[in-house]
């Protein structure tokens, strides 16, 4: 949330009153006076709450640590977070990262991918194809892995591919120009089940050190690689024609991530 400082004046005016009172009186609107030792106040300051997502047009069905989710009434019972992981509320795009890591970086691509070789022009982790890199028949992100258990904590975690599937086929689906009036434009879903809502901004892809695409498509990870070609993942992909489960995307490129309650 943002916090809105108090201005220098009144700031001025608790340090003259600091010198002659030892208690700081705030005054709410049903009449209660708390009191506040002046030399423990560090920070006066007043929190902009119109960034919960509550207000940002979607629905908000609870709060898991720090962030929010949606319950869409999903047969699996899957809860989706209200917005990308790096965002503070769902008009926002977030991070970007490359499949099986956990931090954005400047430049996305074979040669700054973690799970590369590229003497060896191979994937280093997460293989079950020989001509792709040393089997290990590990197909789904370790949670050292997970961008999602790595920032957000163990409770979320980044979506299967089957959830993606599910997201995708019980929603119905509106391309929105202009969001809520935030000009981000994206795909609206709303539950068949129970009618919540879900935002996915169109947040573009990263590739290299370009950000292509923002306003106009938006590529979301799942945490498994494809069965196939485990030098890709499987992945979610949405523009203003719809939205699409894809079974292959180049794990060095900058993709959105959504999390998933476990």
């Amino acid at each position: 949330m943002k916090k809105l400082i108090l201005s220098t004046i009144v700031m001025a005016s608790l340090a003259f009153a600091a010198q002659a009172v030892t208690n700081m009186c705030v005054k709410t609107a049903d009449g209660k006076v708390v009191k506040y030792d002046v030399e423990s106040v560090m920070e006066v300051y007043y929190e902009d709450t119109s960034e919960d997502p509550a207000e940002q047009g979607v629905t908000v069905s609870g709060k898991e640590g720090s962030y929010t989710y949606v319950d869409l009434g999903l047969e699996s019972g899957t809860k989706w977070a209200t917005y990308n992981v790096g965002a503070t509320k769902p008009t926002e795009c977030g991070d970007y990262f490359a499949w099986g890591e956990i931090k954005p970086k400047d430049k996305y691509g074979p040669d700054t991918y973690t799970w590369y070789n590229a003497t060896a022009d191979s994937v280093t982790k997460y293989c079950t194809n020989s001509e792709y890199g040393d089997i290990d028949n590990n197909v789904l992100l370790e949670d050292d892995d997970d961008a999602v258990t790595a920032n957000w904590g163990a409770a979320w975690r980044m979506p299967t591919n089957k959830q993606q599937q599910e997201l995708k086929e019980s929603c119905d689906w509106k391309w929105v120009e202009n969001f809520n009036g935030s000009g981000v434009s994206g795909q609206l879903g709303t539950s068949l089940a129970n009618g919540a809502t879900i935002f996915l901004p169109a947040a573009g892809q990263r590739d290299g050190e370009i950000l292509y695409y923002v306003g106009q498509h938006g590529f979301y990870w799942s945490s498994e690689i494809n069965d196939f070609s485990p030098s890709g993942a499987y992945y979610y992909r949405l523009d203003e024609n719809g939205v699409y489960w894809g079974d292959y995307l180049g794990r060095e490129n900058g993709n959105s991530v959504r999390a998933v309650l476990r």
